[in-house]
């Protein structure tokens, strides 16, 4: 006898939102892919031509989607022109070119790793900087991810503390997670009634202005880039995918689910990366690399647990 009423193994796989785990999924593996692209790169797209390349593919596409919006929000860039200045220069140009610098001198896995940092970062600015007090669980938190950060940067050995040696990439890479730190608390000042696709257009515009001397001393310092099948390929994918797609994604993702759980799921990113590293890159995933990612995720635990028991008890 058949009947109507779903079975329970049914009834669970309703209950699973499947739209919403893609996209919580694809941003951090578009992103991950980014650090992947940066460092196949290597000697084929010099760090500066592949920032510039990468945002003015991303320009082109997102002009028609953006155009309309500029027009209409054109007084409001103005009123607010020091402050997206400042987001562009910290979240677009700085970060972007800091981090595919950084990748020419030290792996994919390390910078996808040192970018779990971030979130410590704005909690530990946001009280230098803005007067936001640091609880005891905070404090412990940023200790924890601090030294999960330093164990990845010395590759495991403690010696290069005390002799002052560390890899020059992964310096680059972690002042790129101090630039997106500060991106992030400024982006908070800009009212949410700004169309977000045109402040992205304007912010790369930005951000293409300076890149443009930067891109020309690189090509006249000697730096040649070789146009090929792999080069198409690799700034056609950073152009779209992490620029454009994962960014639309991530925020029909904070639509549908909210900025909280899309927020978690920037940790998916050093899973996806190193599993990609390993792939494409044939990198090695060694044992400081487990004991960094685990003590900067347990600080990240330890620093948002009050904050989230407060904001439950109210």
């Amino acid at each position: 006898m058949s009947s109507d009423k779903p079975t329970q193994t049914e009834a669970r796989l309703r209950s699973i939102d499947l739209i919403g785990l893609l996209l919580l999924a694809l941003p951090p593996l578009f992103w991950a892919g980014n650090f992947i692209a940066g460092r196949a790169m290597q000697g084929t797209v010099p760090p500066m031509a592949l920032s510039f390349w990468r945002w003015v593919i991303a320009l082109i596409v997102l002009l028609p989607f953006g155009l309309a919006a500029m027009r209409r929000d054109l007084a409001k860039y103005w009123a607010y022109r020091w402050r997206i200045i400042a987001i562009s220069i910290t979240g677009v140009f700085a970060f972007n070119s800091l981090v595919y610098a950084g990748l020419q001198t030290t792996t994919a896995s390390n910078g996808l790793l040192l970018n779990s940092f971030i979130p410590i970062l704005v909690v530990l600015f946001a009280a230098l900087f803005y007067g936001q007090r640091i609880s005891a669980g905070q404090a412990c938190g940023l200790a924890l991810s601090f030294a999960g950060v330093l164990t990845i940067i010395m590759h495991g050995d403690w010696t290069r503390l005390i002799a002052l040696t560390f890899s020059t990439g992964d310096l680059i890479i972690f002042c790129a997670m101090i630039s997106w730190a500060f991106y992030t608390l400024w982006l908070r000042g800009i009212p949410a009634d700004i169309n977000r696709v045109g402040l992205l257009i304007v912010q790369i515009i930005v951000a293409l202005f300076l890149l443009v001397p930067l891109y020309l001393w690189e090509r006249a310092s000697g730096a040649e880039t070789i146009i090929n099948a792999h080069s198409l390929a690799a700034l056609a994918y950073i152009g779209l995918f992490p620029s454009v797609i994962a960014y639309l994604l991530y925020n029909f993702a904070v639509a549908r689910l909210g900025a909280a759980q899309a927020g978690l799921s920037i940790h998916l990113m050093p899973m996806f990366g190193v599993v990609l590293a390993i792939i494409f890159l044939d990198e090695t995933i060694h044992l400081y690399h487990v004991i960094g990612i685990s003590a900067i995720i347990f600080g990240i635990v330890i620093a948002s647990r009050k904050k989230a028991v407060r904001a439950k008890a109210a």
